[in-house]
This record gives structure tokens, sequence and C-alpha cells, in this order.
């Protein structure tokens, strides 16, 4: 059949809050007495899971992060974005979403999200654009123990997908991904998925070593192109068998 699936990541795919995350992680950092270096949020937390994030900041410090710290950490963390994300008259979501969103699903394919965010957050976004109805699919950084490059993630939303819908049948091959981070579409890969690397938190080329498909904005995704794409392979497929 081809296509199935298309996977959104979240964070810097569907909303484009990478900004108030940096400021946030500075802000609990200066609770904390430390500071937050420059360079030191891009390399650390862009692609990792908020759990991650803190425990490699922190714990570079030399202090000791247990589970109930961290919790603590995160919990504070997820109530101060959502008092930011309230102060906003309208949500930061990325151009082009609704109609990729509306292209999808008029052919018929399943939607999904795998985020290394925390389920909270991702539910407020979803709720307060009225975009959670159109995901068949959510799995967030708490659900699983590894973050992305591991396809952990991905895995989860393929056998949730078949959990939900028996007679879709689906495989990692028959999913297109969407990632920003050099991580994420690592990730993506690993779970042996097609990846699209759209270049809203790295530049085009960094993106274009890895993703099948890079794109400067959502608007720029040509669908029709991927699936034919997806269909071809199948073809291929089909003959090599025969």
């Amino acid at each position: 059949m081809g296509l199935k699936a298309v996977l959104f990541d979240f964070n810097g795919v569907i909303i484009n809050d990478e900004p108030i995350h940096k400021q946030l992680v500075a802000e609990i950092l200066l609770t904390e007495n430390l500071v937050l270096k420059k360079g030191e949020y891009e390399q650390t937390c862009l692609g990792k899971s908020e759990r991650d994030c803190f425990r490699n900041l922190i714990g570079s410090r030399g202090r000791v992060v247990n589970d109930d710290y961290l919790l603590q950490i995160l919990q504070r963390k997820l109530k101060r974005y959502i008092e930011e994300m309230e102060k906003l008259e309208k949500l930061p979501l990325f151009a082009g979403l609704d109609d990729l969103i509306f292209q999808i699903r008029s052919r018929n394919l399943k939607l999904g999200i795998v985020s290394e965010g925390l389920r909270s957050a991702v539910d407020f976004v979803l709720n307060k654009t009225n975009l959670g109805e159109y995901f068949q699919v959510i799995v967030s950084g708490e659900e699983i123990t590894t973050t992305k490059p591991e396809p952990d993630g991905y895995m989860l939303a393929v056998q949730r997908l078949n959990e939900k819908f028996p007679d879709l049948n689906l495989l990692p091959r028959d999913c297109l991904v969407i990632e920003d981070t050099l991580v994420g579409i690592k990730a993506a890969k690993r779970a042996r998925m097609q990846v699209v690397g759209v270049a809203h938190t790295y530049p085009f080329h960094m993106l274009q070593r890895q993703a099948n498909w890079t794109i400067d904005f959502l608007t720029d995704l040509d669908l029709e192109r991927v699936i034919e794409v997806f269909k071809n392979r199948e073809k291929e497929k089909e003959n090599i068998q025969k």
C-alpha cells in the first residue's frame, strides 16, 4: 500500500516554543544557583527529553540528580511553561501546519505525535489549538525510558496504531516522520522510517545529510510526491519478490 501514517515530532515541528523552553531552563537553573552557559542548551537539550536535559545540565555541575529531585524540577518547569503559554494571545504554531494536517487526513493517512516533551504540555497545546482530535496516537517523554536518537518512541507509536486499528497492519517502513533535529532524524532512521527534515531548528544543509527529504518550511512539503515515492518502492519490492 505504501504510506499509511505520518508521525510528527512536537516541539520545533508543530509549535515554535523552543525560545520559551530555553528561557525556562535558564530560569530553573538560576533557582538552583546554576547558570546556563552559552550554547549549552542547544548542545544538551535540543531533541532530548526534558528529563535528560535537566539530568545532564545539573549532573555536569557535580550534583546528584535523583528521581524525586528531577520530578520536582520537571513539575516546576511544566507549571511555568503553561503560565508563559497562557500569556500568549495565539500559540506559535508553525505556518503551514493546518494545511499539511488537512492534506494528510484527506488521504486517509493516520496521524501521530512522538515527543520527548511532557504529555501535559503536549495536551495543553493540542487542546488550546483544537488539534488534539486529529492525532490518533501520542507518545510523550514519560512513556519511554530512552531518549532520541534511540528509536523506541517511534516503535511505540507503530505498536499503538496497530492496537487501535487492527486492520492497519502498519510497519515502520509505512511511516513518514517529520523532524527538526539531528537526533530526531536518527531516531526515525533507526526505526527504519522515512524522514522529512524541516529546517526550523538546524540549517537546511545539516538536515539534508541525514533526512530522506529536506524542507525549509512545512508549506514546502510535496505530500503527493512523497506518497508516489512510497508507492514506487512497494512496486519495486513486489517485483523483486516475483
